[in-house]
């Protein structure tokens, strides 16, 4: 288990992390979410020994980083998936690092095997693709099959079939009892991936929660409702607004009933209130709502660099 214990680091009079509280479970997935600059990186590090926090505590199986004996064996991390020398084979970067923490030889095939390198484990590393970079760091994160992993963004610049790989991975390592920490702008991905979620904007913890309740209480509900004849659906939409005060959207699609996008309320809800009124639905459905969705709502206030357009629409959003 990894656990943080008001954990801060400042940098002169900025703050990149503060104060934050959150304990790391084994047994399961925990996603690390944030928008750039929110600190992620920073915490990672400070995990990791990397980074010294100015105030608090981020221990390991209940030791910081610094007093583990052999590392690679009780911490697996990815952090930077470069940080190879370019000149130096994959089975000799991998072979150093067996060697300092008292890791068998034969364990530097096993993962080379396991990552997908076997083949290229004597090509110097100068000549990898990202991808084949960040297979390699993943090997080196799983060189002394430690019971914790700390990954950041370790599906960045793999193809379609790795991202499959990695899920399957980084899943099957909790699944058997491990301790796995993973972040990753990838929201699709993270949702496929992740049990837990941990978020932070502006260093400042904003939901450490399982992730159905993240994506139950995350963003309001939505409706699609197809309601064929426009004068039913004008009616439905001028009732819904002023009955329910809800947010709602006709959407017209040439060839296709009119659809009506209804956010705040439940289908049921809105199936009661067109039956009352006499008008004849062809579809009543919930829109799930996604991990981008519910996570953009959670962060829309902690964004460290907003673009031009965005800054319009969060204008929009507050007003």
């Amino acid at each position: 288990m990894i656990a943080l214990r008001e954990l801060t680091k400042r940098y002169g009079g900025s703050t990149a992390v503060h104060e934050l509280t959150l304990d790391v479970a084994a047994g399961r997935v925990t996603g690390f979410l944030g928008p750039n600059g929110a600190g992620k990186s920073t915490t990672m590090r400070m995990i990791l020994g990397l980074d010294h926090p100015s105030r608090g505590t981020a221990l390991i199986d209940g030791r910081p980083y610094a007093a583990l004996r052999h590392p690679l064996r009780e911490v697996g991390a990815l952090l930077d998936a470069k940080a190879v020398h370019p000149a130096r084979t994959a089975r000799s970067h991998l072979l150093a690092q067996a060697r300092s923490n008292g890791i068998p030889v034969r364990r530097v095939d096993e993962v080379l095997d396991t990552v997908g390198l076997a083949k290229a484990a004597r090509r110097r590393t100068g000549s990898y693709s990202l991808g084949m970079y960040q297979r390699l760091g993943v090997a080196g994160a799983l060189l002394g099959d430690p019971p914790t992993l700390v990954l950041d963004e370790p599906v960045n610049g793999l193809d379609p079939d790795g991202v499959r790989w990695m899920r399957q991975l980084v899943r099957g390592q909790a699944a058997q009892g491990r301790t796995v920490f993973l972040s990753s702008h990838l929201m699709s991905e993270m949702q496929l991936t992740a049990d837990h979620l941990v978020v932070i904007g502006r260093g400042r913890l904003l939901a450490d929660t399982p992730m159905a309740a993240f994506l139950a209480g995350g963003a309001r509900p939505s409706v699609r409702v197809e309601v064929p004849d426009p004068e039913e659906r004008a009616v439905l939409v001028s009732r819904l607004a002023a009955e329910t005060g809800v947010t709602v959207e006709a959407q017209e699609t040439p060839g296709t009933p009119g659809v009506v996008l209804v956010r705040g309320l439940s289908a049921a809800r809105v199936g009661d209130l067109a039956h009352r009124h006499g008008v004849r639905l062809h579809q009543l459905s919930d829109v799930q709502v996604s991990l981008e969705q519910a996570y953009m709502e959670l962060t829309a206030r902690s964004v460290e660099y907003v673009t031009g357009g965005e800054k319009d629409e969060h204008r929009h959003d507050h007003a």
